[in-house]
């Protein structure tokens, strides 16, 4: 069977079997054409053959995809970058492709971070790069500096102990959120990285909960409260705001909620002096630059003066300044914020503490946790004969006074079973709520009329005795003073005797 393959401009013959595979026909072509094709770290260059608009895979065979006598297949060369490196990220469990150019591994590691950073929305703070081998890649270094090749995976571990916090804050579950934040106010000062990922990925519900917790979103997020004595010599990314990240992902309702919020978030800078406005030319969000264009021509009233937003916006943050001067003055600012038995993070020297790891399985060596011991025994089990003596009678029990003492143990741990049963009834979730939609007829009851109450029980008292309430009545007050008779004549002749008496 004859087909003719179009490659480049040239159609040329090629007689085939109808039982050939496309893979083999690939083989023909490119002895035919003398095409060099490559598969290695860096890339892959091979033939991609199409038919009536679709393409061909290599295990297809010809006959039973159609080709038929004198068809033509159309030939194509393509090419294909592979990733420089793999990030797999242990909070997520994704691995991250990094399409660079090998160049790229000449580079420094800070770089490498700031580009993992942008691609997975955590703050450069937050995780740390490590190799396969678990050596630390530090910001200082170069990449290649440890000896990654081309198409190596590069582990992304975060803080332990706070891998359930960014979950939430990935995932945009307000109440976990709620349920980790912490009362220390270093730890709560560097939990505002919840409203840079809220930023970063669209969560304005979240993002506005957290504005009207106090998080501003012009602060930068800094560093964890372990490397605070170091933040100068530290990764530039570090000064990045929320509203930076918003910038960065072209948020733009996000952008309005902060500046409605706090306009100083206009001209909040980073290290290296990029504004949003910047940010977002830079990234060519077009909608984005055209609001803060916009907000920045815009004139506001200060003062009962007119004046444009941007002078405003100097003069608020000139205040701002002054302020925190003041401040500095009145309460010196320590060089380092770290306290006598504050944990300190040496780089290459301090045991790395991210890991990953979750909160509850943070045990300290050689530490063990509180168990509940069994009370000891009344009696030693040594078969049927332990209950009775030899003379068949009883064993002789303890007195009561140490049969309460023995049962005080089996108290004490009924309490801690209710105790831990209570506690995991807490956990349990609640059932969701049944909607039923089947129609069913309106029930209505209305409360009985006293007048029927009281009729209906007078008719039944007239049914059962024969007389009538006023009959009735008279009936019990002539029962009442015939009893009465007796009673008053008793009381004469009693009081006869007594006086009879006296004489």
């Amino acid at each position: 069977m004859r087909i003719f393959v179009a490659f480049e401009n040239v159609c040329e013959p090629f007689d085939i079997l109808p039982t050939q595979t496309v893979q083999s026909i690939k083989l023909m072509i490119q002895h035919h054409f003398h095409i060099s094709l490559s598969d290695d770290k860096q890339g892959r260059r091979f033939l991609q053959l199409i038919y009536a608009g679709a393409v061909l895979q290599e295990s297809w065979v010809l006959a039973d995809v159609g080709v038929t006598p004198c068809s033509t297949i159309r030939c194509l060369i393509k090419e294909e970058e592979k990733p420089v490196l793999y990030i797999y990220n242990s909070l997520t469990r994704q691995t991250l492709p990094i399409m660079e150019r090998p160049l790229f591994l000449s580079m420094t590691v800070a770089s490498l971070k700031s580009l993992v950073s942008l691609k997975s929305g955590l703050p450069v703070s937050t995780f740390r790069l490590s190799t396969s081998a678990g050596t630390e890649l530090y910001n200082c270094n170069r990449i290649d500096d440890y000896h990654i090749d081309l198409g190596s995976t590069i582990r992304l571990d975060v803080w332990d102990g706070w891998k359930v916090f960014l979950t939430g804050c990935l995932l945009g579950r307000k109440h976990i959120i709620q349920r980790h934040l912490s009362e220390e106010k270093p730890t709560a000062k560097y939990q505002r990285v919840a409203l840079y990922l809220a930023a970063y990925l669209g969560y304005l519900d979240l993002a506005s909960w957290l504005l009207q917790q106090g998080v501003r979103a012009d602060l930068p997020v800094g560093i964890h409260p372990y490397r605070e004595w170091c933040h100068q010599t530290d990764h530039p990314d570090i000064s990045k705001c929320a509203v930076h990240a918003a910038a960065e992902t072209g948020q733009l309702m996000l952008l309005k909620a902060f500046l409605s919020n706090n306009l100083l978030c206009l001209e909040c800078q980073t290290s290296e002096g990029r504004t949003p406005l910047k940010i977002c030319i830079q990234h060519g969000h077009k909608e984005c630059v055209l609001y803060l264009v916009a907000k920045l021509w815009s004139v506001v009233s200060f003062a009962g003066l007119p004046i444009p937003l941007r002078l405003y916006v100097k003069i608020k943050r000139w205040l701002s300044k002054a302020q925190r001067r003041v401040r500095s003055k009145q309460l010196p600012e320590q060089v380092y914020k770290t306290r006598v038995g504050d944990t300190i993070f040496v780089d290459g020297f301090t045991e790395a503490k991210m890991t990953s790891k979750l909160k509850d399985k943070m045990v300290k060596k050689g530490h063990q946790g509180k168990g509940v011991t069994l009370p000891p025994l009344n009696y030693q089990k040594k078969g049927p004969s332990a209950f009775h003596s030899k003379q068949g009678g009883q064993v002789p029990t303890k007195p009561l006074m140490q049969q309460k003492k023995s049962t005080e143990p089996l108290r004490g741990l009924r309490k801690m079973n209710n105790l831990d049963q209570n506690m995991c009834r807490v956990n349990v979730s609640l059932p969701p709520v049944s909607r039923d939609t089947n129609p069913r007829p309106q029930f209505f009851y209305s409360g009985p009329n006293p007048t029927l109450l009281l009729t209906s029980s007078l008719d039944s008292f007239y049914h059962h005795t024969g007389r009538t309430p006023r009959e009735n009545a008279i009936y019990c007050l002539a029962l009442a003073r015939g009893h009465c008779h007796p009673l008053s004549t008793l009381h004469s002749n009693l009081t006869g005797n007594l006086q009879s008496c006296k004489y």
